[in-house]
């Protein structure tokens, strides 16, 4: 076999690769779009992941490839990636995914991928070849996009109580049954349009790496799109119910008015972040709108130590995917 041709099928091998990591980052952040609206038994657990994989699919005709475009040009400098890099970034970040749904920890596919990157670029030529702008950009909203969660869903529950306040506790458990779907619908849009633009901006960068799309195309190719979208939608449907049970019920307890508020505030969150190109983590912005809704009812209502337990998930998720890319990394300089 040539080298034109053994070039191709490493290619195919990686996409399909990152197709997988797609799917698995359905799967693996079904939590964050489907966990509320299940909590408070508003859907049925398989009515809700059909519910939320078919608008993370709709994502598609609603979110410009800001966040593709981050991913794909805006972390490593030109002429670094190749696909060894592709493949170490794929495997650090596929293996946190693994790791933390086995155990249940709601933990961040999108800076899973970040560290596999960082780790895998590292591994063949150091820190210098990174994009400190783009890399800081990312790291700053591992606060931000929280926080963000964390006071929009709390205005949110002052402003809902401010409205019916006079309304009796069966009204309002009526009102928010229906509007619930409103949120849950809002915030699986804003995961799909999030997320899914992660795998299509590595694949654009393999492909740009590869020489089978110009560095200077304004988009990658509509395959990557409409094959990304759907993968992730898929993984979505499959759903990982152990860390539905973390998001919707370990945390705090959420009725109907709860949730939509905890969804609105997070799709807001998501809505903003993907419309600026920034990559964020759904995980970390439902869980800190989670707390915030949980906490404006009193702060004995949030199960800390969970949350605590979260966040040290956070702060370990780019190194150790990090650490996992480079030994990647290494392996696939024997392989091929």
């Amino acid at each position: 076999m040539d080298a034109v041709h053994a070039s191709l099928w490493v290619v195919i091998l990686l996409v399909a690769l990152a197709l997988a990591f797609d799917f698995m980052n359905g799967f693996h952040d079904a939590a964050n779009s489907i966990a509320t609206v299940v909590s408070t038994g508003v859907l049925k657990p398989t009515t809700a992941v059909l519910f939320a994989a078919f608008f993370n699919l709709v994502a598609i005709l609603v979110f410009h490839l800001s966040v593709a475009a981050t991913i794909g040009k805006g972390i490593v400098q030109p002429g670094v990636v190749d696909t060894h890099i592709v493949f170490g970034a794929l495997i650090g970040a596929s293996a946190w995914n693994v790791a933390t749904w086995y155990y249940g920890i709601p933990s961040s596919s999108s800076h899973a991928l970040i560290g596999g990157i960082v780790g895998a670029v590292i591994a063949k030529t150091g820190a210098g070849s990174l994009i400190g702008a783009g890399i800081w950009q990312t790291v700053l909203f591992i606060f931000l996009s929280p926080l963000l969660g964390f006071v929009l869903g709390s205005l949110m529950v002052v402003v809902v109580s401010h409205l019916f306040r006079r309304a009796t506790p069966s009204r309002v458990d009526r009102w928010f049954r229906r509007l619930q779907l409103v949120s849950a619908g809002a915030y699986s849009l804003g995961h799909g349009g999030n997320d899914a633009q992660k795998t299509i901006g590595i694949i654009w960068l393999l492909l740009i790496a590869t020489g089978y799309t110009a560095a200077g195309d304004a988009s990658p190719p509509i395959w990557v799109i409409i094959g990304c979208y759907f993968c992730i939608a898929m993984g979505t449907m499959f759903g990982g119910w152990r860390i539905v049970k973390t998001m919707g019920q370990r945390i705090t307890k959420l009725r109907p008015v709860g949730g939509f508020c905890a969804e609105t505030g997070g799709a807001i969150t998501l809505f903003l972040a993907t419309a600026l190109g920034i990559p964020v983590s759904t995980t970390h912005t439902i869980t800190g709108a989670i707390v915030g809704v949980g906490s404006t009812h009193r702060a004995s209502a949030v199960r800390w130590g969970v949350a605590g337990n979260i966040i040290w998930a956070w702060i370990f998720t780019i190194p150790a995917s990090a650490f996992v890319a480079a030994i990647a990394y290494w392996v696939s300089l024997q392989i091929f």
